[in-house]
């Protein structure tokens, strides 16, 4: 199972944050790629820099024919046409698109001359992020970490909610 995390807190060409991830669905519809399965599009607190606007989270689930350094250059592509500019670590983007897990392999690896493209497999903190793992419970249930061996289910009872990222209940939009 490919799953890919999805993320948004301000507005870029493609619209909001929401219209952004709504834009980002559809575009993870198009060959090379197919769409499976997405989430709902939820509301959460930022993780890692405080400081800045709450973040519309999703998670899908693909297939594709695509290997996993291929398909994180095409999630790049589309993060780019969605005004997407890298500047700081866990900085405000008008779309993040990560590979959280591809059919259970693991993988730590440079794709190409730029850190940019490290691809570390499963992703190295889908486990201690609920704006992932409650998505993730919602579409793929019997999903289990390739490197844990618990579910999603499990691994969201075992969080502190105080580490952040936690899913907002509605008063803030996404």
């Amino acid at each position: 199972m490919i799953l890919i995390g999805l993320g948004s807190n301000v507005t870029g060409p493609w619209g909001s944050p929401r219209q952004t991830l709504e834009r980002a669905l559809a575009e993870l519809g198009k060959p090379p790629l197919k769409l499976v399965a997405a989430s709902a599009i939820i509301a959460s607190e930022p993780w890692g820099r405080k400081d800045q606007p709450v973040y519309a989270n999703a998670v899908a689930r693909i297939k594709t024919r695509l290997q996993p350094v291929e398909l994180l250059a095409h999630l790049r592509q589309v993060e780019r046409a969605a005004g997407r500019e890298r500047r700081e670590r866990w900085g405000e983007r008008t779309l993040d698109l990560d590979i959280l897990d591809y059919n259970g392999l693991k993988l730590n690896e440079t794709a190409g001359q730029s850190t940019d493209a490290q691809l570390v497999l499963p992703h190295p903190s889908m486990h201690e992020r609920p704006f992932v793992l409650e998505p993730v419970v919602e579409i793929a249930p019997r999903w289990r970490h390739p490197v844990l061996g618990r579910t999603a289910k499990q691994l969201l009872a075992e969080l502190d909610p105080d580490k952040g990222g936690k899913v907002l209940d509605g008063k803030e939009t996404a």
